[in-house]
């Protein structure tokens, strides 16, 4: 396969961007997207330029880091997978492919494809996790939990904080990446005792970091390499409304 590439270059945060061409001659059509752009880079060192900026590190789906905005859709034209699962046959020969950076005012360029999204380890940092001490670690089946209830706590624990959930939203909105980590811990036992400080509080985090509000056009959910469902922005919103309601002590 031969294709051309625009691709987005920025030194770094402060300075201007631009799309530069590039040739990939030669790509096997069983390459993942970001072993092209290794190849890619390869030839721009030897050629004497620098090499492309982007973010990468399992290269296997889970860490999330691959966040690229491929062809005007995150992580590329495949549903269900990152951009280090999509591989180089879901284009044709002669194809010319646009690669920028997640854009979201809460996401600046460190450089060329690479984002700062240290925004959403904020929001996480925030409120979601445990923080009752519960002692040693019980069996497994200690506390019994419904099927149907740990399915969708399993299911909301698999956002990888990719990002593409705001990169696809017309507001930049986290809302289903945070709506996710909420689910999680709000849905099982030993979430419950902190359940309303956790949502206020990362809630908060999120509008503190600058993102938009949600408008339910679903454009999240469709682009989410994990396939995580619009539900969980219910669920969390009648956390966030329910804690209000309440008033608790531990909230204040």
């Amino acid at each position: 396969m031969n294709l051309t590439l625009k691709v987005w270059r920025q030194q770094n945060t402060d300075t201007k961007g631009k799309f530069v061409t590039y040739k990939a001659d030669h790509v096997s059509p069983d390459m993942s997207f970001l072993e092209m752009l290794d190849v890619v880079n390869e030839d721009l060192v030897k050629s004497g330029d620098e090499p492309i900026g982007f973010d990468h590190d399992c290269r296997e789906g889970i860490c999330g880091s691959c966040a690229l905005y491929i062809n005007g859709r995150a992580h590329g034209p495949k549903q269900g997978i990152a951009t280090c699962q999509l591989h180089m046959r879901s284009f044709y020969d002669g194809e010319t492919i646009v690669i920028e950076p997640f854009r979201a005012a809460s996401f600046p360029v460190i450089k060329d494809l690479s984002t700062n999204r240290s925004a959403l380890d904020r929001i996480q940092q925030a409120g979601g996790y445990v923080s009752i001490n519960t002692g040693g670690v019980p069996d497994a089946n200690t506390i019994p939990v419904p099927k149907v209830i740990s399915d969708e706590a399993f299911n909301s624990a698999t956002c990888i904080q990719c990002g593409a959930c705001v990169a696809a939203c017309k507001n930049a909105s986290a809302m289903l990446f945070v709506s996710a980590k909420v689910s999680q811990l709000a849905l099982l036992p030993q979430g419950q005792p902190e359940r309303y400080r956790r949502v206020q509080a990362m809630v908060a985090q999120m509008d503190a970091e600058g993102f938009g509000n949600c408008t339910n056009t679903g454009a999240c959910e469709a682009e989410c390499p994990k396939e995580i469902s619009l539900t969980n922005i219910a669920r969390m919103n009648r956390e966030y409304f329910t804690a209000k309601l309440f008033k608790e002590e531990e909230i204040h």
